[in-house]
């Protein structure tokens, strides 16, 4: 993932940031505000709510 997007993108949630993350193979960004992890896909944040996954 881009340095330089991480820079600019927040959470559409709570506006925290987001940090990359792996899960199960997986690529996703995870809040640091709310915690909930957003899917990457093709290298593209799919940055929506009710995409998200939840905190556990």
């Amino acid at each position: 993932m881009d340095q330089q997007l991480l820079s600019i993108i927040v959470c559409p949630a709570c506006h925290g940031e987001l940090s990359p993350a792996a899960s199960g193979g997986a690529e996703e960004l995870v809040c640091q505000g709310c915690g909930n992890a957003y899917p990457v896909r093709d290298d593209i944040p799919v940055l929506l709510v009710d995409e998200a996954r939840k905190p556990a």
